[in-house]
C-alpha cells in the first residue's frame, strides 16, 4: 500500500517551480515535465507536481512512513531553496 502527502503553494508562477525542480533532479533521477506538470522518480518514492489556477500542487508517494518523511523533506528543502525570494514553504497534509 502506498502512503502519500500533498501540499499546495499559492503562486502566480507554478510552471517556473515545476521546471526548476524537475531540471535540478533530472541530473540524477528519471524526470518528465512540461509547464503544467512534473514527475520525479526517486529511489524511495515519487513526486508529482501540477500547476493549477491558484498555484502549485505537490504530491509525494512512498511505500512506508519513513520513506514518505524522507521524500517530503527532500522535496520541501529543494523547493524552499528555489522559492526563497518569495518566502514560500510547503505544509504537507
Amino acid at each position: 500500500m502506498t502512503m502519500n502527502a500533498t501540499a499546495h503553494v499559492a503562486t502566480a508562477m507554478p510552471a517556473r517551480y515545476i521546471g526548476r525542480l524537475c531540471r535540478h533532479f533530472a541530473h540524477k533521477l528519471p524526470v518528465s515535465f512540461d509547464e503544467l506538470q512534473g514527475r520525479i522518480q526517486f529511489p524511495f518514492g515519487l513526486a508529482l507536481l501540477a500547476a493549477d489556477p491558484e498555484g502549485l500542487r505537490l504530491r509525494v508517494e512512498a511505500v512506508d512512513a519513513e520513506q514518505l518523511a524522507k521524500l517530503q523533506q527532500v522535496v520541501a528543502s529543494h523547493f524552499e531553496r528555489f522559492a526563497w525570494q518569495h518566502a514560500l514553504s510547503l505544509d504537507w497534509q
